[in-house]
């Protein structure tokens, strides 16, 4: 069995003379949560479509559950469940009346389902209120729900928190986490809000004009962001025991081509230097690195834009 839930290989979609994405190759491991960020109009919603079977590709392939055949594909894509703009609901009905449609509609067999699924979308005390009276993230919630009553391994949100108040994001995002821990639910949910994703996702694509720019996990983009001392010194095992004794600190580390990153003393550089200077090290290099969400992503972007 393998341990990718999704991998694409140079998958593309053109309309017209443009591609909307462009040679993507996406893996996502069984139990991530993979954060697909990008600005609006950069591809995500296609990209999603194309691996939900709502839309199909120019050229490239898409493996799902380790099946990359077109026929097995198909039976693969029963197996997910997804959310893509907005959630198709009944307004008229109430939230067991939407989800007693959805369950006929997949033939799902028994109700027993429907109660299991308000209570783990947080809908159970909504009666016989009607859909449309209820608030953005209820019905979000809803739309949760009727995603996650068939019991997918697999779901995909669509920019699930556009339009939401800040408590039903955090709401939604707490929602999305117990689904993961608890039912092991693998997870693909897009988002043009890098900070929003970074408190959810274990992992990231980041996506610009179409092109997938960078994949990372959690770890990495942290490491990436983190504010830190970056010092080369001539001798770093020498620099290494001089922050340990000196200045004792062990909220560093030293890199693959000797540079160390110095997480601690970040205000200050001067204790810093004159304990590395009084032991006779020689600073080649000192600077204050490190980026927010923000910078960083823009930073990405704006790479991409001189290419």
């Amino acid at each position: 069995m393998s341990e990718y839930i999704l991998r694409t290989k140079d998958l593309s979609k053109k309309y017209k003379d443009d591609f909307a994405i462009h040679n993507i190759n996406v893996s996502i491991k069984k139990g991530e949560i993979y954060g697909f960020i990008g600005q609006n109009g950069a591809g995500k919603s296609t990209m999603l479509r194309l691996v939900t079977g709502l839309a199909f590709p120019t050229s490239g392939t898409i493996e799902l559950f380790g099946n990359d055949n077109p026929n097995a594909l198909t039976d693969a894509q029963k197996r997910m469940g997804a959310i893509i703009e907005n959630p198709a609901l009944f307004l008229n009905m109430s939230a067991y009346e939407n989800l007693e449609v959805q369950r006929l509609q997949k033939g799902i067999p028994g109700k027993a389902c429907i109660e299991k699924t308000l209570e783990l979308v947080g809908l159970t005390g909504t009666g016989k209120k009607k859909a449309k009276n209820f608030s953005l993230g209820m019905k979000q919630r809803l739309g949760l729900a009727m995603t996650l009553l068939s019991d997918p391994e697999f779901i995909i949100l669509d920019e699930p928190t556009n339009g939401l108040d800040p408590m039903g994001i955090v709401e939604l995002r707490e929602l999305i986490k117990k689904l993961n821990r608890e039912k092991g639910l693998t997870v693909f949910i897009s988002s043009h809000i890098l900070s929003e994703l970074h408190q959810l996702a274990t992992s990231f694509g980041i996506i610009h004009k179409g092109k997938l720019l960078e994949e990372l996990s959690s770890k990495e983009l942290d490491e990436k962001c983190r504010q830190h001392l970056r010092i080369k010194v001539d001798n770093s095992a020498k620099g290494a025991t001089v922050l340990e004794n000196q200045l004792s600190t062990t909220d560093f580390e030293v890199m693959p081509d000797g540079t160390i990153k110095l997480y601690d003393y970040l205000d200050d550089v001067r204790t810093v230097s004159r304990a590395l200077t009084s032991d006779g090290l020689v600073i080649e290099h000192l600077s204050q690195n490190g980026d927010s969400l923000e910078n960083y992503f823009s930073k990405l972007v704006g790479g991409a834009e001189h290419d």
